[in-house]
């Protein structure tokens, strides 16, 4: 194969459409426009969650409690998901995402206690609930607090 013999494969491109270019497109005069309206004109568009001057959604629905938009959000793993070390192994954030139990983790890792363990490990996280790190304790594992 030659760079001059590649090509992408059929049917994964295709050409744009040309707007207001002739009746013969298709798409001429008003270019799929329609006539006149807010739409039809330049910069004539309409922001998101706006419902044509009904009051939307989001402002009908109540709201309650603080939500912290600032919050950074921890990524859970169940410690029936540990089961897949071996005896003795260290398991933090790197070793799940090498494993692929998870895929990433951008603020940290808490593990909640959904299952049962087998294997004597040490796992380190960001948090544990408090059944999680009594079932980690039990099966002769530790739990420390990164």
């Amino acid at each position: 194969m030659k760079l001059h013999e590649l090509s992408p494969v059929a049917g994964s491109t295709h050409v744009g459409k040309r707007k207001g270019r002739g009746v013969g497109t298709g798409n001429g005069k008003t270019g799929g426009r329609g006539h006149k309206g807010q739409h039809a004109r330049s910069g004539g568009k309409t922001r998101i969650g706006f419902e044509g001057g009904q009051m939307p959604l989001v402002r009908r629905v109540p709201k309650r409690g603080f939500i912290n938009i600032y919050a950074k959000p921890l990524t859970a793993v169940n410690v029936a998901c540990l089961n897949q070390f071996e005896d003795g192994a260290v398991v933090d954030a790197a070793a799940l995402i090498e494993k692929g139990i998870i895929h990433d983790c951008p603020y940290g890792l808490k593990v909640l206690s959904n299952g049962n363990l087998t294997k004597k490990i040490t796992v380190k996280a960001a948090a544990f609930s408090e059944s999680a790190k009594t079932k980690i304790e039990q099966a002769g594992g530790k739990a420390e607090v990164v």
